[in-house]
């Protein structure tokens, strides 16, 4: 039996948490979305989505993993019941695809980190070439495994001296490199412009339900709620740690450096750039780099007649972008390796058979771009569904009994009320409905093949690779329970 681990302290849990919600998506997609939805009218419903969908989600996370001492699976038996152990394993399994091609995005950051201490990045006249060329090389694969294998290292130290100490140095040090660029952005001339764009709401924009879908959207995919990582870690809460307070701390927490990095980006856009900002930090180029990797690199070259200062901010900037690709990383091999390990693989064991089979599996996508984008689109669309299992969970078990047992138990220093109940009961099923027709039926008007189920993003790939998974947890069940009910 090994010994169990824990978080050492509040601090290095929430830290660890910041670690899983703040990613990629907060400096690559969020400031791409609030362009193409409006700016400041944007803003509205994201903030009203992370009290009705993301906090709510996290709380419950928090408590079943803290019950459970287990990982998803784990848990859904546990809370749900003996007949929804595949609902847990489908949270493990979708966290797990992502992971599949997180890596190789975050091996993109690492390189362009590398590429940029040499210089080789500022260098460039054609940062289109630049992507293009290390694109269609091998060195995608080689710095995928090399993202995996420092995840894997942390992550085989175990919490409390790999997961939390990292998190600690790196989330910390993130923050700092982001007030930094803040302060340089806000500071250009012109930077105003884009403030004024990014705080100011539009009525019409308020008006168009598809900027409040895109709003919800934004919140289940960057603050980690529904993934299952934050039910992962925590599993290694202490028992008089609380939950409400970390989980609104995560929750701000994320939504504050996604707010900092889109007056970063919008700042430097609207001060730098030439012909219209909004449609420059809208451009997705190709499998969406077209902001980070090819057009922001090629404005901080410009930032000044500096080349020093002009390096100094790029390498900073590809320091912070680095660091939240990895905290979200190693997250996602801890949930995969603790569900490897909850059927009694030894943990170390489970860490790198997950790191092989990660690197293996996400080869794939380090050398074919339609491929990780197929795998984005089916598997980004499936964490709306983990979403709602998870609601399912708490509904199983008794929302009320949910409520003050396991989240106003022990450790509480801040109660939750009765609103807990309606928003898991009736908005979360709601909305994770909503979400899932919308994006299917939309793909369907913006494919004519839509029934192909062999197209990258497209009705027919997403239906046809979930139900594969579906069926085959289903038909899995009893397996999957029969661990958990004997132990």
């Amino acid at each position: 039996m090994e010994k169990q681990d824990f978080f050492t302290s509040r601090w290095g849990l929430i830290l660890s948490a910041l670690g899983i919600s703040i990613g990629t998506g907060n400096i690559w997609r969020f400031s791409r979305i609030v362009a193409q939805n409006g700016g400041g009218s944007f803003l509205i419903p994201w903030v009203i989505f992370l009290f009705i969908w993301s906090i709510p989600l996290i709380i419950t996370e928090f408590a079943l993993g803290k019950n459970s001492r287990k990982g998803p699976i784990g848990s859904f038996i546990k809370t749900a019941g003996s007949k929804y152990g595949w609902m847990g394993g489908w949270i493990a399994f979708v966290s797990t695809a992502i992971m599949f091609y997180y890596a190789v995005i975050t091996g993109w950051c690492f390189y362009y980190l590398y590429a940029t201490l040499s210089g080789s990045l500022l260098a460039t006249p054609d940062h289109l070439q630049f992507w293009n060329q290390f694109s269609t090389s091998n060195l995608p694969v080689i710095f995928n495994f090399i993202a995996l294998a420092v995840a894997a290292f942390v992550v085989l130290r175990g919490v409390s001296n790999g997961i939390e100490k990292v998190n600690k140095v790196l989330i910390s040090f993130l923050f700092v490199i982001i007030i930094i660029l803040l302060i340089r952005a806000v500071s250009l001339p012109g930077a105003i412009e884009g403030l004024k764009y990014f705080f100011t709401p539009k009525a019409e924009y308020l008006l168009d339900y598809k900027v409040w879908l895109n709003a919800l959207t934004q919140n289940a995919w960057d603050t980690g709620a529904g993934w299952g990582l934050i039910m992962t870690y925590a599993v290694y809460m202490r028992k008089n740690e609380d939950i409400s307070i970390n989980a609104a701390i995560m929750g701000f927490g994320n939504n504050s450096v996604s707010l900092m990095a889109g007056m970063i980006i919008f700042s430097t856009v609207f001060a730098l750039g030439s012909g219209d900002p909004l449609s420059q930090i809208s451009q997705s180029g190709p499998a969406n780099t077209g902001l980070t990797l090819i057009y922001l690199p090629k404005l901080f070259s410009t930032l000044s007649s500096s080349y020093t200062v002009n390096y100094f901010f790029t390498t900073i900037f590809f320091l912070a972008l680095s660091f939240a690709a990895l905290t979200s990383l190693i997250s996602m091999v801890e949930l995969a390796s603790k569900s490897l390990s909850d059927f009694g693989i030894n943990k170390k064991k489970a860490i790198i058979i997950v790191a092989f089979i990660g690197f293996a599996f996400g080869i794939p996508s380090a050398l074919d771009i339609k491929f990780l984008l197929n795998q984005d689109w089916v598997w980004g669309m499936a964490l709306i569904l983990s979403g709602a299992f998870i609601s399912f969970a708490v509904i199983k078990y008794g929302v009320d009994k949910f409520r003050m047992g396991l989240i106003n138990g022990e450790g509480c220093d801040i109660k939750i009320g009765k609103w807990y109940n309606f928003i898991i009961k009736y908005l979360i099923p709601v909305q994770a409905i909503v979400l899932i027709i919308w994006w299917l039926s939309s793909s369907i008007s913006w494919d004519k093949e839509f029934l192909n189920p062999f197209r990258s993003e497209n009705f027919a790939t997403c239906v046809f690779q979930w139900t594969i998974v579906l069926v085959s947890l289903f038909l899995l069940n009893k397996k999957l329970n029969k661990f958990f009910i004997n132990e």
